[in-house]
């Protein structure tokens, strides 16, 4: 197998003084007038960088896969186009399209760094197995001279599958302050219509690297880097449980009853005790 290969080899750092941080989040910080970040001793990008390169990374092979699901159908607004040897008037995603053909050649490019600069084996040429792969010399390519280009290329094919799988505004909910130490940011849960990747994404006001998916924000307490403040009651609706937790609303009544969560009506609307929503559900998170 033969990788496309564009990339300049890396120039080995002579200094371990403090340097700023070069990932996508901190270019739009400084895109926004804020400073960037310092990147980790033995890196080129910041704690936070670090945490969402490897989130995307992981991510980008079930994007390539929704965006294959919608290359043809009706269920999402589409570009017609004729000839290509398909069925004359044959709807088909041109966007969809587009966006798996650049999360592979990204991989792809990235892979054939790591492959000629490390001397190793390349991978089976699959978006799952390339991302893997990537995954595993993560720690070298952090400290490479492109890691910011990596960051900036990776975040670029995460946003641009996720516009084609999710061009529908997202209702969004409101969760509290943001859990990241030193941050005065402000998280919303956005829920989307369909898609399974995912369908809730909890995410920061101030800061566009702070941001989970719904399994990962049920698992917060978890995380490192997190700052885990005093208690706050946080009530939520059924319709909110049933989407952050994957499960029927239905079920959710039927949790709430048999395990007497706490609940308050406001409006005409129920909403119950986060605790004890995570008590009885939390496991199956």
């Amino acid at each position: 197998m033969t990788y496309g290969f564009t990339r300049k080899t890396q120039t080995a750092r002579t200094t371990f003084e403090p340097i700023e941080c070069d990932g996508a989040a901190c270019r739009r910080r400084e895109t926004d007038g804020r400073a960037r970040e310092l990147a980790v001793a033995g890196s080129r990008l910041c704690p936070t960088c670090r945490l969402r390169l490897t989130h995307d990374l992981r991510r980008l092979p079930r994007l390539h896969d929704e965006c294959g699901q919608l290359l043809t159908g009706a269920d999402r607004p589409r570009d017609r186009t004729s000839g290509g040897g398909g069925a004359p008037g044959l709807p088909f995603n041109t966007a969809a399209a587009e966006a798996r053909s650049s999360i592979v050649s990204t991989l792809r490019s990235w892979g054939a760094l790591v492959v000629q600069e490390r001397r190793v084996g390349a991978p089976p040429d699959g978006p799952a197995e390339i991302a893997d792969f990537l995954l595993r010399h993560c720690g070298w390519l952090l400290d490479h001279e492109a890691a910011g280009e990596l960051s900036d290329e990776v975040a670029r094919c995460v946003r641009r599958a996720g516009h084609v799988i999710d061009p529908t505004p997202r209702r969004r909910v409101p969760v509290g302050d943001c859990v990241v130490r030193d941050c005065g940011g402000v998280l919303t849960a956005a829920v989307r219509r369909g898609g399974a990747d995912p369908a809730v994404e909890v995410g920061c006001d101030t800061e566009p690297a702070h941001r989970w998916s719904g399994q990962e924000w049920l698992r917060r307490d978890d995380r490192p880097g997190t700052e885990r403040a005093e208690p706050v009651v946080r009530w939520m609706s059924a319709r909110d449980i049933a989407a952050l937790w994957g499960t029927a609303p239905g079920s959710v009544y039927r949790h709430a009853s048999e395990a007497r969560w706490r609940r308050r009506a406001v409006n005409g609307r129920t909403y119950y005790h986060e605790q004890d929503v995570r008590a009885s559900l939390g496991a199956r998170a």
